[in-house]
């Protein structure tokens, strides 16, 4: 069994580009509201204060999932989770949830407190790592979701 590495998307690698645009295009099948261009423009874009990151699960030497995470313009201290996608053939082995792990710990690492948004149907993962419901925000299946993030203690503190 080959390892699971987790690393920030290199947009100028375009091998690497074109393979997570695909997996996403793919993995929403719904060309009006997730387009390539759409996609592509989100991956690309560098607009401080408002980030946006992409990380990517490489494995057997293939982009095996893509997962972005970007600052809410709308509030502080908010980020979100969005566009997260994982290859068909590769489902079921812990690569959304290893995805999911390491956009927290690096927001954890960057920005230390806030909140994190998402909308998902599969709260499981979520909940795994501490995500709870907001209460009545089922729309069309899906369920937004919020974690805590909290400043580290210093040793001794």
């Amino acid at each position: 069994m080959s390892k699971l590495l987790i690393r920030a998307l290199d947009t100028h690698d375009m091998l690497q580009l074109e393979a997570a645009i695909d997996l996403v295009e793919n993995a929403f099948g719904d060309p009006e509201r997730y387009g390539r261009e759409r996609i592509m423009r989100e991956m690309l874009v560098e607009d401080p204060p408002f980030y946006r990151q992409f990380f990517v699960a490489i494995k057997n030497g293939k982009v095996a999932g893509v997962g972005g995470v970007k600052a809410a313009d709308w509030a502080t201290k908010t980020h979100l989770l969005y566009l997260s996608a994982v290859a068909p053939e590769m489902r079921g082995q812990g690569i959304a949830r290893a995805l999911l792990a390491a956009r927290i710990e690096w927001l954890s690492k960057r920005f230390g407190a806030g909140r994190v948004l998402v909308s998902t149907s599969r709260t499981k993962r979520f909940r795994e790592l501490g995500f709870v419901e907001i209460r009545g925000s089922k729309i069309d299946g899906r369920i937004l979701m919020r974690y805590q993030l909290r400043k580290r203690q210093k040793a001794g503190a």
